[in-house]
């Protein structure tokens, strides 16, 4: 490791531009002639449109031009897509709704789009938006998952009869359940698992440009994987041809995987540019954010775990509905499912799983991937089921845990993964030494001589993630590969750029990469540039979610740097009439071994384009790509611990310790990583304490589209995190690297609601564990105990 290479603790560079304000985001791009779009929505949660009257608005100041739904239809604008099929346990397919850029005969959920309005300015914009007349006939609704599946509730989609997507099922059922009738134990427990807004610093934007004389488009959008928005724009909702179509995302404030996919206002924005002669930008508000950005979680489940005499697992079976809104978003169907139901073995060697997933419409806001999607759901639910069987059995729940770890690897799981490394004991011995685990017994009494409620809970988790190999997701029915390529250019002076497919939106990619490639070249950091987010100037590539950059973004890199590096020994050697496999590359100089014969890195790099005195039959030149497609998901692990005391008199919960024993495998830059963590972490405990989006059961209103009603973490809801890392190298990419990005979120929530409950001796209380909650939990034990 050297001063800036891997393993280094090096300050993110892109933080100058961001720290000093001279970011470039969406909302911060101007071109000549650009107008503003405010868009029209459905004040309703389910209702026919029976009348359209856009003249008042079209007669008001600066009004460029109002477009609605039945004119984008009639250009022949295609409808949204979910680009992953699954098809119920019976074989038929799932059931996809249309669902409209903007709706013709029928809106959904409250802020369903209904027409655009383009205006000079965006103030203008918005008081034409107030004067369009939409004539409604409203219907019942329904926002809940279990009363969407009952025989009497509102039917929202033609396509899907009483709601139901799919009825699917992994795992094997019949050995389950004889494990189940055997067992010497069976804990049972229903899991609700709150529905959340995603909320990145940076709202959605988007300005859509189209050159007439070019007959061409540019994009600008606040995406995660542009590429891909230019592939469904193109190949699905017939925006633009893929080689007319130009996407950028530049600087992204903050995604969590809600800016994975294709939204109606960008598709709106292009078609609204080309038929109103005048670029278009629409920046969201953060109301119209709860209101429209896809929204994560909602699974309602109940569990089974089966044990036999000695406290091993025998059997795990379990039943979820997940509730997926209005439409089928890009990857929602995937989310419930095989990021979700492949992940329920855990830690823990269980012979035999079976789940069975049921998804249904509501007329909410669609759900899709938010951090960690899917396996936040499945750690949330087992490590809450293991907590509470320890508490039946009258163990420790460390104890419990450390008898089921899986201890051998490869590990093939009953439900599809085959886990390639790991060791769960030294993440929970390294967590309960920072914890003082031991020692918690007296801290509970000091507690209590306060009048105070002490608890202590932990939770041992398992992602899944880099999101590939591509063949593998293609046969489970992902509609793209999720490869990543690379491209790396050495400048005839010998500076460096890397161009990536993945896509930085606050992972800090423009540091870690170039940390890569100055460790492999041993060139200085500040000469390599990070390229990404313009399909104009990078190869196609699939973006950033999942926490693949490094697996699979960064080995892209790594084939690329291969195919340099051999190029530039080649020509260094034909250069000092040296032999190939003599030459090194080290510290900025390519060497002869064990000689003093050697040459400056931009020398070689000059050669190279010079061309004068290359290796008979070279081309000039020193640019590479890549492609790379790994063989296997990444697994990262690990144990969290909280503790808290709960005040009785209010219900308010402190966390007074965090501690977080994650492998991530081998880390390129601990500083980030840490970040990564601290940053999951508070999303984690947001879920867990106070976030949650509501809707009014009768009327389908969001009840949460404020800061106002939802509740963030602030920093004094935070305590000091302490964090270890232990490593067990990833055998399936070439770095070893394993993926931080979402485990804060993923194991911190089933730790602190474990806390809770051991705290108030309630285990049956939800998330959020608000005070209000708590408290009434606590008044419901003193009336027992009354009782008694």
């Amino acid at each position: 490791m050297g001063l800036e290479g891997i393993g280094a603790r090096v300050a993110r560079k892109e933080d100058r531009r961001f720290l000093t304000g001279k970011g470039r985001y969406t909302d911060d791009m101007v071109v000549p002639g650009m107008k503003h779009a405010v868009f029209v929505r459905s004040p309703h949660a389910h209702a026919r449109i029976t009348g359209f009257d856009a003249s008042a608005a079209l007669a008001m100041p600066g009004v460029i031009g109002v477009l609605e739904g039945r004119q984008l239809q009639a250009d022949g604008i295609g409808n949204l897509i979910c680009g992953w099929m699954i098809h119920s346990k019976d074989g038929s397919p799932m059931k996809m709704g249309a669902w409209r850029p903007l709706a013709v005969d029928t809106v959904r959920y409250v802020g369903d789009a209904v027409a655009i309005v383009i205006a000079d300015s965006a103030a203008e914009a918005r008081d034409a938006a107030e004067a369009v007349v939409v004539d409604y006939e409203e219907l019942p609704a329904v926002v809940t998952a279990p009363a969407a599946l009952q025989p009497d509730a509102p039917q929202i989609h033609p396509e899907a009869p009483g709601n139901l997507i799919f009825d699917w099922q992994i795992g094997d059922p019949a050995a389950t359940d004889q494990a189940i009738a055997r067992a010497a134990h069976v804990t049972e427990i229903e899991i609700l698992n709150n529905r959340l807004s995603p909320n990145p610093m940076e709202p959605r934007a988007t300005l859509g440009i189209y050159d007439d004389a070019e007959d061409h488009y540019t994009c600008y959008t606040t995406s995660q994987n542009p590429h891909v928005a230019r592939l469904v724009m193109s190949a699905f909702y017939n925006v633009a041809p893929e080689n007319k179509l130009r996407v950028i995302a530049p600087d992204v404030g903050g995604g969590f995987g809600s800016k994975i996919y294709i939204y109606p206002e960008e598709i709106v924005c292009l078609w609204a540019s080309k038929k109103t002669g005048v670029p278009v930008k629409w920046t969201s508000d953060r109301t119209e954010a709860f209101l429209t950005d896809a929204h994560g979680r909602d699974h309602v489940s109940k569990v089974k775990m089966a044990f036999d005499a000695d406290h091993r697992i025998i059997g795990l079976k379990v039943d979820t509905i997940a509730n997926l809104g209005a439409y089928m978003s890009l990857f929602s169907s995937a989310v419930p499912t095989y990021l979700y139901a492949t992940l329920l073995s855990g830690q823990y060697a269980i012979p035999a799983i079976h789940a069975n997933v049921r998804t249904v419409y509501s007329n909410t806001v669609p759900v899709d991937a938010y951090r960690g999607a899917g396996r936040p759901e499945a750690t949330y639910l087992l490590e809450r089921t293991m907590e509470t069987a320890a508490r039946e059995l009258g163990i420790s729940p460390a104890e419990l845990r450390r008898k089921n770890f899986i201890r051998s690897f490869p590990y093939q799981t009953p439900v599809i993964m085959t886990y390639d490394a790991g060791d769960y004991e030294a993440s929970l011995e390294a967590a309960m030494q920072a914890a003082d685990w031991d020692g918690f017994a007296a801290r509970r009494a000091q507690s209590e001589a306060r009048g105070k409620k002490r608890g202590i809970g932990m939770s041992c988790y398992i992602e899944a993630c880099g999101i590939a190999p591509s063949q593998a997701v293609g046969s489970l029915g992902a509609g793209v590969g999720l490869w990543e390529s690379a491209e790396v250019r050495v400048n005839a002076v010998g500076t460096i750029e890397v161009l990536t497919g993945s896509h930085s939106h606050g992972q800090g990619h423009e540091t870690t990469f170039a940390q890569l490639v100055a460790d492999r070249l041993g060139v200085p950091l500040a000469s390599v540039n990070i390229v990404h987010g313009d399909t104009d100037k990078v190869q196609m590539g699939m973006g950033t979610y999942g926490s693949r950059s490094g697996a699979v973004g960064m080995s892209a890199v790594v084939k690329a740097l291969d195919k340099v590096e051999m190029k530039a020994k080649r020509i260094a050697a034909h250069l000092m009439e040296a032999d190939e496999a003599d030459i090194v590359i080290d510290n900025g100089e390519v060497k002869v071994a064990g000689t003093d014969r050697s040459l400056p890195w931009f020398q070689v790099a000059l050669a190279a384009y010079t061309a004068h005195n290359l290796p008979s039959g070279m081309e000039p030149g020193l640019k590479e790509t890549a492609f790379y497609d790994p063989s296997n998901f990444t697994f990262p692990a690990g144990c969290y611990i909280a503790e808290v005391e709960v005040d009785p008199e209010t219900g308010k919960t402190e966390i007074l310790q965090f501690v977080a024993a994650d492998d991530f495998g081998n880390i390129i830059n601990p500083m980030i990583v840490e970040g990564q963590v601290h940053g999951g972490i508070a999303q984690g405990i947001g879920q867990a304490l106070m976030e949650e989006v509501r809707y009014d059961e009768q009327s389908g209103q969001l009840l949460t589209a404020s800061y106002m009603d939802y509740a963030m973490p602030r920093a004094d809801d935070l305590p000091s995190f302490s964090l270890s890392h232990q490593n067990t190298p990833c055998p399936s990419n070439p770095l070893g690297i394993k993926g931080c990005g979402e485990a804060g979120a993923i194991g911190s929530p089933p730790a602190l609601i474990n806390a809770i409950t051991d705290a108030i001796g309630v285990n049956t209380l939800t998330m959020p564990a608000t005070p209000l909650k708590v408290w009434t939990a606590l008044q419901g034990v003193a009336l027992r105990q009354a009782a008694e």
